[in-house]
């Protein structure tokens, strides 16, 4: 079956795309990677080319598809190569352009293979035998779902790496309250003295859904988003528009919590939703406010899910401070399929070492949960 490279989702029919798609998660919705493309976002010099690549059967029906982008950096991905392409600079060894199968700036666990298991397969083997035709190094599949992970664990070449998040899980609590009972008494006392000292500022929090928030508070959204790039000395990876454009076409699927002083916003936490789970994207804060950034991003987004019934509340990469507010360690997994055969054999080697290392860090971090022992 051919397989066809699309450099703009805004050429195919939504309504098909996402038939293929498992709809429990937004990221992977012709809405929102278009609305990436379309707001600049993605493309031009942003080191993310779109690439998606589609099987098509001679009936003309979608069996499979993949998010691909052409790398010329390692930039937003979440899943660190550096170290390989430094390596493979000092040995004369091109690394980039690579081909990355991921959501952009998106470290969050889902399909990656869409539509049908063996035709997805048949378009991953397609793949991986013209790299090298194609002038790529590498086939990367970032933070990929179980049902993926099968497909993988059968076909030679492929490197699994693994690394490690922290999540939140309702246990069915009542209320906050409720949740914290479950926690040590150490631990109740200091989430309960940090919110005291945020409410003690006369911050408020409002939650919105995606119709709610006006083209003004839009660009507060985004000044505060863009400021936590602006204090490290880089550029936002998202343009202004591309709030927009969201609000536009998946205005369900987008929660908003502002928190305010004196009646003005002074911060605030954009986060997606979808069946059963809660994702915190984006925070960011225009005040320099004691304890506000746990509140924002971390309390006010428990209180939405066990309010609103959620199984599960993920609050983006990286984050031990996330561990002592309950957030449990969570394997996820990505993988590398990479050309030169002594690049290969390397960072399969390191990829063990790698794993032992990671496997005891989230031992070491369940045993550190502050819940109460039975």
């Amino acid at each position: 079956m051919p397989i066809q490279t699309i450099r703009s989702l805004s050429n195919l029919d939504p309504a098909r795309w996402d038939a293929l798609l498992d709809r429990r998660q937004p990221f992977l919705r012709h809405a929102f990677l278009a609305s990436l493309e379309d707001s600049g976002s993605v493309g031009g010099r942003s080191g993310w080319g779109p690439a998606h690549r589609l099987l098509v059967d001679a009936q003309g029906r979608w069996r499979a598809a993949m998010p691909l982008y052409r790398k010329t950096n390692s930039n937003g991905e979440y899943v660190f190569d550096w170290a390989w392409a430094d390596a493979c600079h000092r040995a004369g060894i091109e690394y980039y352009p690579k081909l990355l199968c991921a959501v952009p700036f998106s470290p969050v666990t889902g399909a990656r293979l869409l539509g049908d298991c063996e035709a997805a397969g048949q378009l991953l083997d397609q793949l991986t035998a013209g790299l090298a035709e194609g002038g790529y190094s590498s086939l990367h599949v970032n933070f990929t779902e179980p049902d993926a992970d099968a497909i993988f664990q059968g076909r030679d070449g492929w490197l699994e790496r693994i690394g490690c998040q922290f999540h939140w899980h309702n246990r069915g609590y009542r209320d906050f309250q409720d949740f914290l009972g479950g926690l040590t008494s150490r631990k109740r006392k200091q989430l309960r003295k940090e919110r005291e000292q945020v409410a003690g500022q006369g911050i408020e929090f409002e939650w919105r859904e995606g119709h709610q928030v006006s083209e003004q508070e839009w660009d507060f959204v985004y000044a505060c988003y863009a400021n936590t790039y602006h204090v490290r000395g880089q550029a936002p990876y998202l343009t202004r528009s591309f709030f927009s454009l969201l609000a536009e076409r998946m205005p369900e699927a987008i929660r908003v919590v502002l928190a305010c002083q004196n009646g003005r916003p002074v911060a605030m936490a954009f986060s997606l939703i979808s069946a059963g789970e809660l994702y915190g994207r984006y925070w960011g804060s225009l005040a320099d406010s004691d304890r506000l950034h746990f509140e924002t991003c971390f309390y006010q987004g428990i209180d939405q899910a066990i309010a609103a019934g959620l199984s599960r509340f993920d609050a983006g990469a990286q984050g031990e401070h996330k561990l002592i507010r309950g957030f449990e360690p969570v394997i996820t997994r990505s993988w590398h399929y990479l050309e030169h055969p002594g690049l290969r054999a390397a960072v399969s080697e390191f990829l063990q070492q790698e794993r032992l290392g990671v496997l005891r860090y989230a031992e070491a971090a369940r045993d550190a949960l502050p819940y109460r022992q039975e």
